[in-house]
């Protein structure tokens, strides 16, 4: 297929003036006029709404639409079959509405990945309505037969494999078509692994010598590229050729360059929960942390602390290089970033004893790791908003300030306008369906779960971040704790950036963030 490239478009609408029904998708009525609602894959696909498969012959100069899709179906994650004359691609359901990853009545599939010979087929395979960031499992198919080639990690041991949390990259497959590589996080870890689908077991191919986390970005003839960095080391590349198959202990890496270091002390730390604070539901889990110590500063100096939330809540922070955490470290902050129960990289017991949980043994784990109250500090986005805007209501005399980012903060409200519906209704421990109403039992689980109930506690000032194109967590939830406090009279203030979506990414409202967040940490802390 050297000479056509596959790739997804967005279907182009019939205009009311002139409609085009022999080349539209047979699940859209061309006639329609131009008020018609279409609905879309929410955030980050805004206006994305009936996508095609289409081949540009690069030779001809010709673009051909695919035929064959069924029309409830949403195709992308598309490649080539092995003799380039069909395709193979992953289908999501947009009937009765579109809703983030959803390909079927139980499961939801990813990351198809075709062997160099064609013979097989792997891809990763976790439950429909489930937590978002579950362990998943990659299946292999061999001849129309499926079957489990990684299955889910319920409760892993702290050196051992975690799980299967991250899509894979386009190239993963060994030349031999008998090994997948691949990364995943490991506790605070994100580490490479090698799976043999012959015998199952996974290896280890990290470097225990280069500490940090490593990132696999492509595998060519057995030749594999890698990104690897530390909280106090500047991303860099590595090489290695991948070994015969049962060699793999025998990997020798290359940096292709030196690692720069940043001024810091960098502390793993594992910690777990009070015999009060066990879930008894999954008992004995344990959860991990990432503490960046400024060391440029005089003896004696008292460092203020910020503690850095992440969100999810079914994510992680690795001890990979963190641009955020480092700004802060080379500013005099140290920075607590806190992997609670729930995140990923500590096996799919820990994701699941956080559902019907979060606003409580989430805020708890954070709490519990945060032991000294002087000069401190809270900073998160979305889910870790909701976490941070708890601990200033919970702990009102603990913390100084409060940077916030697109929260949630009142889930009840979020309900209709998410385009991820069904993540609220998993993450309060409740079931949901595409037909699910509301029902005043469940709207209330989810107010008094969310942190506008304890709006009246706080006292730390706060610093609002919202986008104005958010789809995710509408900027209306910031807003609403803005007023709260506003009629309180405490100190409170909103930064809008409207022409932003959740991840307020764009490089100038980034700097303007960051800039905005020292200065308001600063402020309060009286560091001036």
């Amino acid at each position: 297929c050297e000479s056509r490239v596959l790739y997804v478009a967005e279907w182009k609408r019939p205009t009311v003036e002139s409609s085009d029904s022999a080349s539209s998708p047979s699940a859209v009525d061309s006639t329609e006029d131009g008020h018609l609602f279409w609905d879309d894959w929410g955030e980050g696909l805004t206006s994305k709404s009936v996508p095609v498969l289409c081949v540009a012959d690069v030779g001809k100069g010709t673009v051909t639409v695919l035929q064959g899709v069924p029309p409830h179906v949403s195709p992308g994650q598309a490649l080539w079959a092995h003799d380039g004359q069909g395709v193979f691609f992953v289908g999501w359901w947009h009937e009765p509405f579109r809703l983030e990853c959803l390909c079927g009545d139980t499961n939801s599939v990813s990351s198809p990945r075709l062997s160099p010979d064609g013979c097989f087929l792997v891809y990763l395979q976790g439950q429909v309505f489930g937590p978002h960031g579950q362990c998943l499992s990659m299946q292999q198919v061999q001849k129309r037969t499926i079957s489990v080639l990684v299955d889910v990690v319920q409760r892993p041991k702290k050196e051992d494999f975690a799980g299967l949390y991250e899509a894979l990259p386009p190239r993963c497959w060994a030349a031999d078509s008998q090994r997948v590589v691949f990364s995943s996080a490991r506790r605070n870890w994100r580490d490479l692994f090698v799976v043999d689908r012959t015998t199952r077991r996974v290896t280890r191919l990290s470097d225990p010598e280069i500490v940090g986390s490593w990132k696999l970005l492509t595998i060519q003839n057995d030749l594999m590229v890698v990104h690897c960095s530390h909280l106090n080391e500047a991303p860099r590349l590595a090489v290695a050729f991948l070994p015969s198959a049962g060699l793999e202990a025998q990997v020798s890496w290359d940096p292709l360059d030196e690692g720069r270091l940043l001024g810091v002390i960098v502390d793993i730390l594992d910690i777990s929960p009070t015999p009060q604070e066990d879930n008894p539901e999954y008992s004995g889990l344990d959860f991990g942390a990432l503490l960046v110590t400024p060391n440029h500063l005089p003896s004696g100096t008292k460092v203020p602390l910020v503690v850095f939330v992440h969100g999810g809540p079914h994510s992680q922070f690795f001890t990979e290089w963190n641009v955020t955490s480092a700004g802060l470290a080379t500013l005099g902050f140290a920075v607590l970033m806190v992997n609670y129960r729930g995140s990923t990289g500590f096996g799919q017991d820990s994701i699941l004893s956080l559902t019907g949980n979060i606003g409580s043994q989430d805020v708890k784990d954070v709490q519990a790791v945060t032991l000294d109250p002087n000069k401190v500090v809270v900073m998160g986005g979305s889910h870790g908003g909701f976490l941070a805007c708890h601990l200033i209501g919970q702990y009102p005399d603990f913390y100084k300030a409060c940077v916030v980012r697109n929260p949630v903060i009142n889930a009840a409200t979020l309900l209709g306008t998410s385009d991820i519906v069904d993540w609220r209704y998993s993450c309060m421990g409740l079931q949901y369906s595409y037909d699910q109403l509301p029902t005043p039992e469940a709207l209330t689980t989810m107010l008094q779960k969310s942190p506008i109930t304890h709006a009246p506690q706080i006292k730390a000032p706060v610093l609002l971040l919202l986008g104005g194109k958010d789809r995710r967590v509408s900027p209306h939830q910031g807003l609403e704790l803005y007023r709260a406090l506003k009629s309180r009279g405490s100190p409170v203030r909103l930064l809008w950036f409207e022409e932003d979506g959740h991840s307020l990414d764009r490089v100038d409202t980034q700097a303007d963030c960051f800039l905005n967040t020292v200065l308001w940490f600063q402020q309060h802390l009286h560091l001036h």
